[in-house]
């Protein structure tokens, strides 16, 4: 901060030369201290600075405020980086029902979990992943798709309601009406209409379709995907597990083969 600044207050730099030079040795946040009482005492000193000087107060808030987005940016990262790191240990562990649809090979060593709304355009990227990393590592990778329609995506729920329909039919057909959307994202937006003509496409059973799509089985089972997730801590969508380590958001397959190459380091995975 220029010295300027408080340069107009004689009674401010009378005090602080008193701090300075009368009252001896003292540390940084001793000398904080004193002035913060000073400035408390006397709050005028600090209005008129910025009433004097507008231009460089608001320069340096603008700094400070800078600054300090950084910081919080650095420790949130530091934090995330943190927790990755404890999870490569302490996998996260999501439940695999017996009934679960799986694409690729169960035993593989490779588990992907995905957390995921039919209606977000994030995830739409998130399955461009999934397809590379089942290409990249083939019978290696397992496939499993979990629920977690937001609230602001009014298609997300019926979607995952018909997914699981016809999963309830087959999980062949499911996985291909999975796709169906994926590749047609931007039709989800015309709602029943879409997704009942990508069911009768992919060859589902519709009049047990419409039978089950309302059944209590399968909000519930959308409903225990979603508190997953929440334990989980993914919020927003796509959220991933691969091998219990939790990938937040549409990263590309690079991202992943990099952490799968930390768990081959770490001998957490034999591929």
């Amino acid at each position: 901060m220029r010295a300027k600044f408080f340069a107009f207050s004689p009674i401010f730099l009378t005090q602080l030369l008193v701090i300075v030079f009368l009252t001896g040795c003292m540390s940084e946040s001793q000398l904080k201290d004193k002035m913060i009482k000073i400035l408390k005492e006397n709050p005028e000193v600090l209005t008129k600075a910025i009433e004097e000087h507008p231009v460089e107060f608001v320069d340096a808030l603008q700094t400070a405020v800078k600054g300090a987005q950084g910081a919080i940016a650095k420790k949130r990262e530091d934090e995330e980086k943190k927790k990755l790191e404890e999870t490569f240990d302490k996998p996260l562990v999501p439940v695999i029902r017996a009934d679960e649809s799986i694409r690729g090979k169960k035993d593989a060593p490779l588990l992907l979990v995905e957390y995921s709304d039919f209606e977000c355009p994030f995830c739409s990227r998130g399955y461009t992943t999934v397809m590379d990393l089942m290409k990249k590592y083939g019978d290696k990778i397992a496939f499993v798709y979990k629920h977690l329609p937001l609230d602001f995506h009014p298609n997300a729920l019926p979607a995952a309601k018909y997914y699981e329909a016809i999963r309830l039919q087959s999980s062949d057909k499911a996985f291909k009406f999975h796709d169906e959307i994926f590749q047609n994202q931007t039709k989800v937006k015309n709602g029943e209409a879409f997704l009942k003509a990508s069911a009768k496409k992919v060859g589902a059973d519709m009049t047990k379709l419409a039978a089950d799509l309302g059944s209590k089985a399968i909000e519930e089972r959308i409903n225990q995907d979603r508190e997953e997730a929440a334990k989980f801590g993914m919020q927003g969508t796509p959220g991933f597990l691969i091998n219990g380590v939790p990938v937040k958001g549409a990263y590309p397959a690079d991202h992943f083969a990099d952490i799968i190459a930390e768990l081959q380091k770490r001998g957490k995975v034999h591929l």
